[in-house]
């Protein structure tokens, strides 16, 4: 589609009759449904239609020059996406069922949702994008075959003016940004595009924000005066010498100067003239030590990345509970990133799930990581030993621990029958009691006895 036939779209869209009437205001001119667009709307509804969003596309080329030239970035990055991933993709399930593991067998395998490096790359692609639209490509045999992780900046979904798609078979477009004409379409079942903090969740046109998007000013200025910092050291440091030659002409000053300059580099460093005069050794800046603006910048920059400065290194002044109030923020955002990332691949489960004949509402599952909470396997296994003291089933303090309880229950079963020689002897079972107000923090404090 050439870019005047968008354009000729675009406004048939926006001030025809298919538009509902959304913005009528009693008394304003309107056209014949009634409809009367702002010229904000109008524009950027029009833009919305022909081509990229100009402001998201350049936010994603910035955090991508950021991450490239910056290893704080690049280590926030990082960090986010392999803790996001930790441990995995699992499937939990209420009730065994044969056919949904094989069925999640072959679908993890064949996407390669296996493997660290896939889910850290669709992990990244979240953080530094904020938006995850994934591709599922099937082959001949209505197998889903490819998860591919598309670029967000040249997706454009085909929404309305009150952001609702206008068809669901081409719900997607792909751009090509230097010819600006349309590569593909997209079914809305064909591609599923997950948003990280959309400024409006309802508006389907609305595209998700990078991690780093508010902090790109910051980052700029840091950068700027860590360049200055540099600068000025190489410029006011180094100590300098005053020659003073009274009397001498020009001709004369210029010899002097060319003769110490070549020999400045020796390891003789006096100076001889024959001229009434002297040598005054001139000191360095002795303020180089004041950097107080490259640390407010620093401490801003952080201040904006949901990774805590003292998880990144710099732990100076930063007292410890503090860092553990942080820390559980972090946590926290992992788990929503954790979330989104997994109702991707949860879609395309379900995908094919329904092209073999089988209806996923119908089963009891859900697709998450091994590892919900970033935590070491102390203070995990300190929340599940709690939630057993309190009388949760073992099912549910199993999946906080990670794993999947109907396969943890028949593989007790089964090591009991080949290997344990007391089957179903419960007397080593330990017992857990809780002390509220014992612990560190005044937290609950743990008491494990045997039997």
């Amino acid at each position: 589609m050439s870019f005047i036939s968008r354009l000729r779209a675009a406004s048939g869209l926006l001030f025809g009759k298919d538009i509902p009437n959304i913005n009528a205001r009693e008394g304003a001119p309107t056209n014949e449904m009634g409809y009367r667009p702002t010229p904000e709307d109008a524009i950027k509804y029009m833009h919305r239609l022909m081509w990229v969003d100009p402001d998201h596309r350049q936010a994603i080329l910035d955090i991508r020059d950021m991450d490239r030239a910056d290893g704080r970035v690049k280590r926030i990055h990082s960090r986010i996406a392999r803790d996001t991933i930790k441990g995995g993709l699992i499937m939990q399930q209420s009730s065994p069922s044969e056919v949904l593991s094989r069925e999640w067998d072959d679908f993890q395998r064949r996407l390669q949702l296996n493997r660290v490096t896939k889910l850290k790359s669709d992990a990244l692609g979240l953080v530094k994008e904020g938006n995850l639209p994934m591709q599922w490509v099937l082959d001949s045999e209505l197998n889903v075959v490819a998860g591919i992780r598309m670029p967000s900046e040249t997706i454009i979904p085909n929404v309305s003016q009150n952001g609702r798609f206008l068809d669901v078979t081409k719900a997607y477009s792909q751009i090509d940004i230097m010819t600006g004409t349309v590569q593909a379409n997209f079914a809305l079942w064909q591609l599923t595009h997950e948003r990280y903090d959309p400024d409006n969740f309802d508006d389907l046109g609305c595209y998700g924000r990078p991690f780093l998007d508010a902090s790109r000013g910051v980052w700029r200025k840091l950068q700027m005066t860590e360049e200055d910092l540099v600068i000025r050291r190489r410029t006011r440091a180094p100590q300098r010498m005053s020659h003073v030659l009274e009397g001498a002409s020009t001709d004369e000053i210029d010899k002097y100067r060319a003769e110490v300059e070549a020999d400045q580099y020796e390891i003789t460093t006096d100076f001889y003239a024959n001229k009434k005069g002297g040598v005054t050794a001139v000191g360095g800046d002795s303020n180089l030590d004041q950097i107080a603006d490259v640390v407010y910048l620093l401490d801003s920059f952080f201040a904006g990345t949901p990774l805590p400065k003292g998880m990144m290194g710099y732990t100076d002044g930063m007292a410890r509970d503090i860092l553990e109030d942080l820390k559980r923020d972090y946590y926290d955002e992992i788990d929503v990133l954790q979330d989104a990332q997994c109702f991707v691949y949860d879609c395309g489960f379900r995908l094919h799930l329904m092209l073999k004949g089988i209806n996923p509402d119908a089963e009891e599952y859900k697709i998450t990581t091994f590892e919900r909470r970033t935590e070491t396997m102390t203070q995990t296994t300190d929340r599940a030993l709690k939630l057993k003291a309190l009388g949760l089933p073992q099912g549910m303090v199993l999946e906080e621990l990670g794993y999947n309880a109907t396969i943890v229950q028949e593989r007790k079963e089964w090591e009991a029958k080949n290997y344990d020689p007391y089957p179903g002897d419960e007397s080593s079972n330990p017992t857990v009691k809780i002390t509220p107000g014992n612990g560190r923090k005044d937290e609950s404090a743990l008491d494990i006895t045997n039997r």
